[in-house]
């Protein structure tokens, strides 16, 4: 059974000013993070999957 990485945390919304000027905003990390995390997690899925069919172990 694989590990998957754990989930990227969302920023607090005290983290965020609300102000829109902040370059990159807490959020724009933290949603880039989220989609390198599941990327991540759909490739060792997909992984995981065709070692899982494999004839040759």
């Amino acid at each position: 059974m694989m590990e998957l990485p754990l989930k990227p945390e969302k920023p607090l919304k005290s983290d965020c000013c609300g102000g829109g000027s902040c370059c990159p905003c807490v959020w724009d990390v933290y949603y880039e993070k989220y989609r390198e995390w599941q990327d991540i997690c759909h490739k060792m899925k997909q992984n995981e999957n065709a070692d899982n069919c494999r004839t040759d172990k």
